[in-house]
């Protein structure tokens, strides 16, 4: 657990680096400050869920609706329909609360 709550990581998006955090939330981090390739380097060589989900988020944004249900699936997620910000918010804090 990281300690830090969705509204603290949030703030953070306005400095000049990303605070010390798991990988993931890391790539989140980069996504929300316009580093989608960074992000997407990050997550594409982990292997878990949690990482899918992530893959899964960015693809949607990206507009690769047939990837994104791929990595959906394999995050064992719903696809989601909800805006872009609602999801990321979503993904941040379940991953604030098991890093």
């Amino acid at each position: 657990m990281t300690g830090m709550t969705l509204e603290e990581f949030k703030a953070t998006l306005s400095s000049e680096r990303p605070p010390t955090l798991t990988p993931l939330l890391t790539a989140l981090w980069h996504d929300a400050r316009g580093g989608w390739d960074q992000a997407h380097e990050i997550v594409q060589d982990i292997e878990s869920k949690d990482a899918a989900w992530v893959h899964a988020y960015l693809h949607r944004k990206e507009g690769d609706a047939g990837n994104a249900a791929y990595w959906y699936n394999r995050a064992r997620q719903p696809i989601a329909t909800d805006s872009l910000e609602a999801e990321w918010s979503r993904i941040a804090a379940a991953l604030l609360v098991r890093d």
